[in-house]
């Protein structure tokens, strides 16, 4: 019996990160609520800046939140950093795991730059370093003392960072690296920032002294920046399933448009927590989403001006996929970094091609992430012949097949 270990340690990182994943986020926005829904109380406490009443499961909660600590140490405190730490741990191994052990082929894009797969792996680490290090400076600055013109300014770094990566890496390899940066950025706040901070208002008080309230305000800037970065951290997430985004030759636009379209709908929860209802930001999300889907589409026409020379035959298209595809979509690959088809699909016979026929265009007509790194040199001549036999005779095709059988169903 055969187990392929890498295919299986992808699947328990994956889903150790998804669920550790679940449970930050999960926290990071019920302590924002929490925090939004605070009142003061009829009968106040010394301390105590606000209280809330809840429901859940059939229980009712009374949380009281202290401007900056309770007079004694409660006997038990429950600290929330392990949910971060172990999402930013299997996020990493997957990195390593994926993009780094296998760098020749999810991360370096020859077409762009020439990089050795140590070299890549260098920069990779290098720019999610850098990431953290320009924001926390900017935090420390005066600059972070401006909620909007901070905002501002990061926006712009992490736009700038995603128009440099998309030039260097391939488009795959570039956008999980955006996602890499913004989520070491916010859990080293969890562990630079949030918990020291929290750590020494406990130790003073234990001590018996008065905790520094610029600690808990320190702590809260971080939490709050958190809070508007999950989203687009979690667009990167799912958004190597599209390649529209991904394999579009402006997508540093689109990711930057999209994820501000998330900062957006954040806001819009965050100011409703508060009992302020601002429609207009969902309107902006709406439309910021829809400009970003007929941008989206626009570029994807322009960025393939290749016209197809050749006559589009189905011979000519399983052609060109068999010796660009093939390798790895086979029952038996031969690529030595895939065990098994990805995703299960298999390109070697003629009713596979044209039941895949759409997604062989998403990913390598209308974008170029197929093959990965393009290592099998697919021509631009290739793509374009290829999209034309799917958009003409691939639908024909599929169509007189299906005819077909269903006419020899009639006569049986």
């Amino acid at each position: 019996m055969d187990i392929d270990l890498t295919a299986w340690l992808n699947l328990a990182l994956r889903w150790l990160h998804l669920i550790a994943g679940i449970s930050w986020i999960g926290a990071s926005f019920y302590f924002v609520w929490l925090d939004n829904h605070l009142r003061l109380a009829k009968d106040p406490k010394p301390g105590v800046g606000g209280e809330v009443w809840s429901v859940h499961g059939g229980g009712f909660y009374h949380k009281q939140k202290y401007l900056v600590a309770p007079e004694h140490m409660p006997e038990e405190l429950h600290w929330f950093k392990w949910e971060a730490y172990t999402t930013w741990l299997s996020g990493f191994a997957l990195l390593i795991l994926i993009y780094y052990f296998s760098a020749d082929v999810f991360l370096i894009d020859r077409s762009k730059v020439i990089l050795s797969e140590p070299q890549a792996v260098l920069l990779g680490l290098s720019v999610i370093a850098a990431g953290w290090l320009v924001y926390d400076g900017l935090c420390r600055s005066s600059i972070g003392q401006n909620v909007v013109l901070f905002g501002i300014i990061w926006f712009a770094v992490l736009t700038l960072g995603a128009f440099f990566l998309v030039h260097v890496f391939s488009d795959r390899g570039a956008f999980i690296h955006m996602g890499a940066i913004i989520g070491t950025v916010m859990v080293a706040n969890v562990f630079f920032v949030i918990i020291p901070n929290q750590r020494k208002v406990v130790d003073t008080l234990a001590a018996g002294g008065q905790p520094d309230p610029a600690l808990g305000q320190q702590a809260k800037q971080r939490s709050v920046h958190n809070n508007y970065m999950t989203l687009p951290v979690l667009f990167t997430m799912i958004s190597l399933h599209y390649p529209m985004i991904v394999g579009n030759p402006h997508n540093w636009i689109l990711l930057a448009a999209i994820s501000a379209v998330g900062v957006c709908i954040r806001h819009f929860f965050n100011l409703r927590h508060t009992g302020q209802v601002r429609y207009e930001y969902v309107a902006a999300s709406v439309v910021g989403f829809v400009a970003v889907m007929v941008y989206a589409s626009a570029m994807q026409k322009i960025g393939a001006p290749v016209v197809a020379e050749e006559e589009a035959t189905f011979a000519t298209a399983q052609s060109i996929v068999i010796r660009h595809c093939a390798n790895c979509h086979a029952t038996v690959p031969t690529h030595p970094d895939f065990d098994v088809a990805p995703g299960g699909i298999a390109l070697e016979e003629a009713d596979a091609i044209r039941q895949y026929a759409n997604q062989i265009y998403e990913q390598s007509v209308a974008s170029d992430l197929m093959p990965l790194g393009n290592e099998t040199g697919m021509t631009d001549q290739e793509r374009a012949l290829l999209g034309k036999w799917i958009e003409t005779g691939a639908i024909i095709e599929t169509t007189e097949s299906t005819v077909s059988r269903a006419e020899g169903q009639f006569h049986d």
